[in-house]
Protein backbone atom coordinates (compact mmCIF):
# COMPACT_ATOMS: atom_id res chain seq x y z
CA UNK A 1 0.00 0.00 0.00
CA UNK A 2 1.21 3.69 -0.54
CA UNK A 3 2.22 5.56 2.16
CA UNK A 4 1.72 10.01 2.69
CA UNK A 5 2.75 11.01 5.63
CA UNK A 6 2.26 14.71 5.54
CA UNK A 7 3.20 17.23 8.49
CA UNK A 8 0.73 20.36 7.57
CA UNK A 9 -1.18 23.06 9.14
CA UNK A 10 -3.14 24.85 6.88
CA UNK A 11 -3.88 27.75 9.40
CA UNK A 12 -0.09 28.50 10.25
CA UNK A 13 1.09 31.52 8.49
CA UNK A 14 4.09 32.81 10.49
CA UNK A 15 7.85 33.02 9.43
CA UNK A 16 10.29 32.32 12.23
CA UNK A 17 12.38 34.91 12.92
CA UNK A 18 15.32 33.68 10.94
CA UNK A 19 12.77 33.28 7.93
CA UNK A 20 11.64 36.61 8.64
CA UNK A 21 15.22 38.00 8.84
CA UNK A 22 16.30 36.44 5.64
CA UNK A 23 13.27 38.10 3.48
CA UNK A 24 14.33 41.29 4.66
CA UNK A 25 18.01 40.64 3.87
CA UNK A 26 16.79 39.09 0.36
CA UNK A 27 15.45 42.23 -0.14
CA UNK A 28 18.09 44.51 -0.48
CA UNK A 29 19.98 41.87 -2.89
CA UNK A 30 20.06 42.54 -6.60
CA UNK A 31 17.18 40.49 -8.21
CA UNK A 32 18.06 38.46 -11.08
CA UNK A 33 15.38 39.61 -13.17
CA UNK A 34 16.60 43.24 -13.40
CA UNK A 35 18.50 44.73 -16.16
CA UNK A 36 22.05 44.50 -16.52
CA UNK A 37 22.03 41.36 -13.13
CA UNK A 38 25.73 39.93 -13.57
CA UNK A 39 25.75 36.20 -13.49
CA UNK A 40 29.07 35.78 -13.32
CA UNK A 41 29.39 37.99 -10.34
CA UNK A 42 26.65 36.85 -8.24
CA UNK A 43 28.43 33.29 -8.89
CA UNK A 44 31.77 34.62 -7.41
CA UNK A 45 29.66 35.83 -4.19
CA UNK A 46 28.24 32.64 -3.42
CA UNK A 47 31.56 30.77 -3.84
CA UNK A 48 33.12 33.13 -1.30
CA UNK A 49 30.49 33.35 1.25
CA UNK A 50 30.58 29.43 0.99
CA UNK A 51 34.31 29.79 1.30
CA UNK A 52 33.90 31.88 4.36
CA UNK A 53 31.94 29.82 6.08
CA UNK A 54 32.79 26.37 8.90
CA UNK A 55 32.65 23.02 7.90
CA UNK A 56 32.94 20.09 9.58
CA UNK A 57 35.98 17.54 9.07
CA UNK A 58 35.69 14.41 6.80
CA UNK A 59 37.71 11.25 6.79
CA UNK A 60 38.38 11.93 2.45
CA UNK A 61 37.59 14.82 0.50
CA UNK A 62 38.70 14.10 -3.18
CA UNK A 63 37.95 15.99 -6.30
CA UNK A 64 37.08 13.21 -9.22
CA UNK A 65 36.48 13.28 -13.34
CA UNK A 66 33.49 11.36 -13.96
CA UNK A 67 34.04 11.12 -17.75
CA UNK A 68 34.40 15.02 -18.03
CA UNK A 69 32.10 15.92 -15.40
CA UNK A 70 33.71 17.22 -12.17
CA UNK A 71 32.32 15.39 -9.31
CA UNK A 72 33.27 15.75 -5.32
CA UNK A 73 33.64 12.70 -2.92
CA UNK A 74 33.29 13.02 0.62
CA UNK A 75 33.53 9.64 2.10
CA UNK A 76 33.32 9.32 6.14
CA UNK A 77 35.00 7.33 8.68
CA UNK A 78 33.67 3.69 8.47
CA UNK A 79 31.50 4.22 5.86
CA UNK A 80 28.92 1.72 5.11
CA UNK A 81 28.61 0.51 1.67
CA UNK A 82 26.60 2.79 -1.22
CA UNK A 83 26.66 5.93 -1.37
CA UNK A 84 24.53 9.27 -1.58
CA UNK A 85 24.20 11.00 -4.84
CA UNK A 86 24.13 14.94 -4.52
CA UNK A 87 22.69 17.62 -6.83
CA UNK A 88 22.78 21.04 -5.93
CA UNK A 89 20.25 23.74 -6.30
CA UNK A 90 20.59 27.43 -7.54
CA UNK A 91 17.99 27.58 -10.16
CA UNK A 92 20.03 25.36 -12.72
CA UNK A 93 22.27 28.96 -12.97
CA UNK A 94 24.22 29.28 -9.43
CA UNK A 95 25.62 27.32 -7.21
CA UNK A 96 28.71 24.39 -7.48
CA UNK A 97 29.89 21.93 -5.38
CA UNK A 98 32.28 24.39 -3.68
CA UNK A 99 29.02 26.75 -2.70
CA UNK A 100 27.29 23.17 -1.15
CA UNK A 101 30.67 22.08 0.56
CA UNK A 102 29.23 22.62 3.79
CA UNK A 103 26.23 21.09 3.57
CA UNK A 104 28.07 17.72 1.60
CA UNK A 105 30.24 17.54 4.33
CA UNK A 106 27.40 17.15 6.70
CA UNK A 107 25.21 14.71 4.67
CA UNK A 108 28.54 12.20 4.65
CA UNK A 109 29.34 12.27 8.30
CA UNK A 110 25.08 12.24 9.11
CA UNK A 111 24.46 9.58 6.59
CA UNK A 112 27.52 7.66 7.25
CA UNK A 113 28.02 6.65 3.63
CA UNK A 114 30.35 8.60 0.50
CA UNK A 115 28.26 11.11 -0.82
CA UNK A 116 28.89 12.02 -4.69
CA UNK A 117 28.59 16.10 -5.75
CA UNK A 118 28.06 16.52 -9.21
CA UNK A 119 29.40 20.16 -10.36
CA UNK A 120 26.54 19.66 -13.66
CA UNK A 121 26.11 22.14 -16.42
CA UNK A 122 24.12 25.31 -15.90
CA UNK A 123 23.11 27.36 -17.99
CA UNK A 124 22.84 29.60 -20.03
CA UNK A 125 25.87 28.85 -21.03
CA UNK A 126 24.94 24.99 -21.01
CA UNK A 127 20.96 24.96 -21.08
CA UNK A 128 18.84 21.67 -20.89
CA UNK A 129 19.14 19.11 -21.22
CA UNK A 130 23.13 19.35 -20.48
CA UNK A 131 22.24 19.06 -16.28
CA UNK A 132 20.54 15.77 -16.68
CA UNK A 133 22.79 14.76 -19.18
CA UNK A 134 25.74 15.13 -16.76
CA UNK A 135 24.21 13.20 -14.13
CA UNK A 136 23.57 10.05 -16.62
CA UNK A 137 27.59 10.62 -17.36
CA UNK A 138 28.23 10.14 -13.93
CA UNK A 139 25.45 7.38 -12.92
CA UNK A 140 27.12 5.66 -15.59
CA UNK A 141 31.34 6.20 -14.59
CA UNK A 142 29.76 5.17 -10.92
CA UNK A 143 28.23 1.87 -12.84
CA UNK A 144 32.01 0.97 -14.53
CA UNK A 145 34.62 2.57 -11.80
CA UNK A 146 32.33 3.18 -9.03
CA UNK A 147 33.71 0.36 -7.18
CA UNK A 148 37.58 1.32 -7.47
CA UNK A 149 36.52 3.73 -5.70
CA UNK A 150 33.91 2.54 -2.98
CA UNK A 151 30.91 3.29 -4.14
CA UNK A 152 29.48 -0.03 -4.52
CA UNK A 153 26.18 -0.89 -2.86
CA UNK A 154 22.42 0.62 -3.04
CA UNK A 155 22.81 4.53 -4.13
CA UNK A 156 20.41 6.96 -3.20
CA UNK A 157 19.62 10.73 -4.68
CA UNK A 158 19.23 13.52 -3.00
CA UNK A 159 19.26 17.19 -4.30
CA UNK A 160 17.44 20.80 -3.16
CA UNK A 161 15.81 22.79 -5.69
CA UNK A 162 17.05 22.73 -9.08
CA UNK A 163 19.01 20.28 -7.24
CA UNK A 164 15.50 18.35 -6.37
CA UNK A 165 14.81 18.18 -10.27
CA UNK A 166 17.64 16.76 -11.23
CA UNK A 167 17.50 13.90 -8.72
CA UNK A 168 14.20 13.15 -9.88
CA UNK A 169 14.78 12.90 -13.67
CA UNK A 170 17.47 11.10 -12.72
CA UNK A 171 15.70 7.87 -10.82
CA UNK A 172 13.05 8.34 -14.22
CA UNK A 173 15.62 7.66 -16.60
CA UNK A 174 16.96 5.22 -14.63
CA UNK A 175 13.96 3.21 -13.01
CA UNK A 176 15.22 0.54 -10.28
CA UNK A 177 19.12 2.43 -10.35
CA UNK A 178 18.16 4.35 -6.94
CA UNK A 179 17.25 2.82 -3.47
CA UNK A 180 16.10 5.83 -2.65
CA UNK A 181 15.14 9.50 -3.44
CA UNK A 182 14.78 12.64 -1.14
CA UNK A 183 13.65 16.08 -2.83
CA UNK A 184 14.21 19.20 -0.67
CA UNK A 185 11.97 22.01 -2.14
CA UNK A 186 12.02 20.35 -5.35
CA UNK A 187 11.59 23.01 -8.56
CA UNK A 188 9.45 21.11 -11.63
CA UNK A 189 6.72 23.54 -12.94
CA UNK A 190 7.33 25.62 -15.59
CA UNK A 191 4.45 27.42 -15.69
CA UNK A 192 4.70 28.13 -12.48
CA UNK A 193 0.85 27.46 -12.10
CA UNK A 194 0.12 26.54 -8.56
CA UNK A 195 -1.52 28.75 -5.95
CA UNK A 196 1.88 29.16 -3.37
CA UNK A 197 3.26 31.14 -6.46
CA UNK A 198 0.91 33.86 -5.93
CA UNK A 199 0.58 33.73 -2.00
CA UNK A 200 4.02 32.57 -1.23
CA UNK A 201 6.40 34.96 -2.29
CA UNK A 202 8.61 35.34 0.08
CA UNK A 203 12.73 35.94 -1.19
CA UNK A 204 11.83 33.93 -4.03
CA UNK A 205 9.17 35.03 -6.21
CA UNK A 206 7.38 34.29 -9.93
CA UNK A 207 9.39 36.71 -11.64
CA UNK A 208 12.56 35.09 -10.33
CA UNK A 209 11.33 31.78 -11.25
CA UNK A 210 10.66 32.80 -14.74
CA UNK A 211 13.83 33.98 -15.10
CA UNK A 212 15.36 30.61 -14.06
CA UNK A 213 13.19 28.80 -16.47
CA UNK A 214 14.42 31.10 -18.97
CA UNK A 215 17.98 30.59 -18.73
CA UNK A 216 17.44 26.51 -18.15
CA UNK A 217 14.89 26.00 -21.66
CA UNK A 218 17.03 26.07 -24.53
CA UNK A 219 13.68 26.20 -26.60
CA UNK A 220 10.07 26.95 -25.25
CA UNK A 221 9.12 23.43 -26.38
CA UNK A 222 11.34 22.61 -23.44
CA UNK A 223 9.40 23.11 -20.77
CA UNK A 224 6.80 20.40 -21.86
CA UNK A 225 9.44 18.20 -21.75
CA UNK A 226 9.23 15.29 -19.12
CA UNK A 227 12.73 15.47 -18.07
CA UNK A 228 12.67 19.55 -17.49
CA UNK A 229 9.01 19.72 -16.47
CA UNK A 230 8.89 15.90 -14.30
CA UNK A 231 4.97 16.66 -12.84
CA UNK A 232 4.42 15.71 -16.64
CA UNK A 233 6.39 12.32 -16.44
CA UNK A 234 4.41 8.89 -17.53
CA UNK A 235 6.56 7.22 -15.37
CA UNK A 236 6.17 8.28 -11.79
CA UNK A 237 4.71 4.77 -10.82
CA UNK A 238 8.91 3.57 -11.45
CA UNK A 239 10.34 5.67 -9.22
CA UNK A 240 12.41 3.80 -5.39
CA UNK A 241 10.42 5.41 -1.98
CA UNK A 242 10.43 9.19 -1.86
CA UNK A 243 10.79 11.68 0.46
CA UNK A 244 9.68 14.88 -0.31
CA UNK A 245 10.11 17.88 1.72
CA UNK A 246 8.29 21.67 1.56
CA UNK A 247 8.50 24.98 3.17
CA UNK A 248 5.70 26.11 3.62
CA UNK A 249 6.15 30.13 2.90
CA UNK A 250 7.78 28.60 -0.94
CA UNK A 251 6.49 29.67 -3.97
CA UNK A 252 7.86 26.15 -4.47
CA UNK A 253 5.31 24.20 -2.28
CA UNK A 254 2.13 23.41 -4.05
CA UNK A 255 4.17 21.68 -7.07
CA UNK A 256 6.37 19.38 -4.67
CA UNK A 257 2.77 18.44 -2.47
CA UNK A 258 1.19 17.87 -5.66
CA UNK A 259 4.36 15.71 -6.73
CA UNK A 260 4.19 13.65 -3.29
CA UNK A 261 -0.09 13.14 -4.10
CA UNK A 262 0.66 12.02 -7.56
CA UNK A 263 3.28 9.56 -6.37
CA UNK A 264 0.41 7.84 -3.78
CA UNK A 265 -1.64 7.83 -6.37
CA UNK A 266 0.96 5.43 -8.21
CA UNK A 267 1.65 3.23 -5.45
CA UNK A 268 5.01 4.38 -4.76
CA UNK A 269 6.17 4.49 -0.97
CA UNK A 270 6.31 8.53 -0.55
CA UNK A 271 6.58 10.83 2.96
CA UNK A 272 5.54 14.24 2.49
CA UNK A 273 6.34 17.01 5.11
CA UNK A 274 5.76 20.55 5.34
CA UNK A 275 8.40 22.44 7.50
CA UNK A 276 6.02 24.89 9.11
CA UNK A 277 7.22 29.03 9.20
CA UNK A 278 10.29 27.94 6.95
CA UNK A 279 11.09 29.79 3.58
CA UNK A 280 12.82 28.39 0.55
CA UNK A 281 16.45 27.25 0.48
CA UNK A 282 16.88 27.22 4.57
CA UNK A 283 18.16 23.56 4.23
CA UNK A 284 21.27 24.42 3.53
CA UNK A 285 22.02 27.13 6.13
CA UNK A 286 22.12 25.07 9.24
CA UNK A 287 23.74 28.08 10.82
CA UNK A 288 21.06 30.50 10.00
CA UNK A 289 17.97 28.16 10.24
CA UNK A 290 17.33 26.03 13.34
CA UNK A 291 15.56 23.59 11.10
CA UNK A 292 17.87 22.78 8.73
CA UNK A 293 19.58 20.35 11.13
CA UNK A 294 16.47 18.21 12.03
CA UNK A 295 15.78 18.21 7.86
CA UNK A 296 19.18 16.68 7.77
CA UNK A 297 18.39 13.81 9.71
CA UNK A 298 14.90 13.04 8.44
CA UNK A 299 16.84 12.90 5.30
CA UNK A 300 19.26 10.13 6.78
CA UNK A 301 16.85 8.49 8.89
CA UNK A 302 14.70 8.29 5.69
CA UNK A 303 17.51 6.29 3.67
CA UNK A 304 18.47 4.23 6.56
CA UNK A 305 14.63 3.15 6.86
CA UNK A 306 14.59 2.05 3.11
CA UNK A 307 17.67 0.25 3.69
CA UNK A 308 16.28 -2.07 7.14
Amino acid sequence: MPRLACIHDAGAHVLTPEARRAVEQAATEPQVFEEGFDIEASRRAARELAAAQPREDVDEVVDLDADGVRCRLYRPAGARPGAVVHLHGGGFVFHDIDVHDAAARRLANRARRAVVSVDYRRPPEHPFPAAPDDVDTVLRWIDREGAAHGLDGPLYAHGDSAGGNLALVAALRHPGRFHAVALIYPFLDPTSGFDSYRTEQHAFDLREAEWYWQQYAADPADREHPDLAPLRSDRLWTLPPTLVVTAEHDPLRDEGERLAEMLAEHGVTVVATRYLGQIHGFWRHHDVFPAAQPLMLQVVGFFEAQSA
